[in-house]
């Protein structure tokens, strides 16, 4: 959320998801998944320590749709200013499968995608809509993304978990 460019960085994972070949398995735990008739869903993982807390997150289409745009709108709050050089690691399962492992410069891609807020960003409540297209190629599977961000210092900044399902639904017939 340095300046909520975690969604550009899922928008870059989910695009990953698309081109990226499985370079890793690894067994992460037990896969949960999302409550029936929800098609995403995300967690705000901070503690206290954390010093940037998401208090929404809203999406447009609802649910999103593969190779349509999608405007994402985060709503959050820092308790201490984000500096240049705050960094992400994002990761995107598939169940048990590791599909992308990447650091991400919160700062720069932010830069990059023209954010409405950029580093460095002032302690308080913030606002951000952005969209991205999402690829057409993401395969039909319910992914997690894990987004663990950090400051310069590496002090604890944001922890946010994502699921989105790509599946087809019942009574959709060939819906990818």
């Amino acid at each position: 959320m340095a300046r909520f460019g975690l969604l550009f960085l899922l928008a870059a994972a989910l695009g990953g998801v698309a081109a990226s070949p499985v370079d890793e398995q690894q067994l992460l735990g037990n896969p949960s998944s999302l409550a029936p008739g929800k098609e995403w869903d995300w967690t705000d993982c901070g503690t206290d320590s954390h010093i940037v807390h998401i208090n929404s997150i809203k999406v447009s289409p609802d649910p999103p749709q593969r190779g349509q745009d999608l405007t994402i709108t985060v709503e959050g709050v820092a308790s201490e200013d984000v500096e240049d050089g705050a960094y992400a690691d994002v990761t995107v399962k598939v169940g048990v499968i590791k599909l992308l492992q990447k650091e991400f410069d919160v700062c720069e891609e932010a830069e990059k995608a023209n954010a409405s807020i950029q580093c460095p960003v002032t302690k308080g409540s913030h606002k951000v809509v952005q969209s991205v297209t999402l690829p057409k190629e993401i395969p039909p599977a319910q992914f997690r993304v894990n987004v663990r961000g950090f400051t310069v210092e590496d002090d604890d900044m944001v922890c946010l978990d994502l699921m989105m399902d790509f599946r087809p639904k019942r009574g959709s017939f060939l819906s990818w």
